[in-house]
């Protein structure tokens, strides 16, 4: 399944039409707190586990996207508006992501490290 359209809509949400015209709707803030790049959520290397700290400072700016570039054919990069752009969201992850937030409950990164 590839992407056809992505837009914010009014409130704050992320709306992402499939190419089989269905349509994924994840909140920014929710999007954001699930960043799966490593400074985010950690990572292994050489059998060392790195675990980030939960922020300390929570801005507004770290809800608010401001640019979305494509990776391939199958993910996104969001820049937020507080700098933050490392996370790469895989077609995958943001279906994972939709329906997490429906059940509230965070990603599960145990598993990977």
């Amino acid at each position: 399944m590839n992407v056809k359209k992505i837009n914010v809509t009014k409130d704050q949400k992320l709306k992402i039409t499939w190419d089989d015209d269905s349509e994924s709707y994840i909140s920014l803030k929710y999007l954001r707190d699930q960043c799966p790049c490593a400074g985010c959520k950690g990572e292994t290397v050489l059998f060392k586990t790195y675990r980030p700290p939960a922020p300390t400072v929570i801005t507004p700016e770290m809800y608010k996207i401001k640019n979305i570039e494509t990776v391939g054919d199958y993910a996104i990069q969001i820049t937020w508006q507080d700098g933050h752009n490392t996370g790469i969201y895989s077609w995958d992850y943001l279906k994972e992501l939709e329906e997490g937030e429906k059940e509230n409950k965070d990603q599960n990164y145990n598993p990977l490290l």
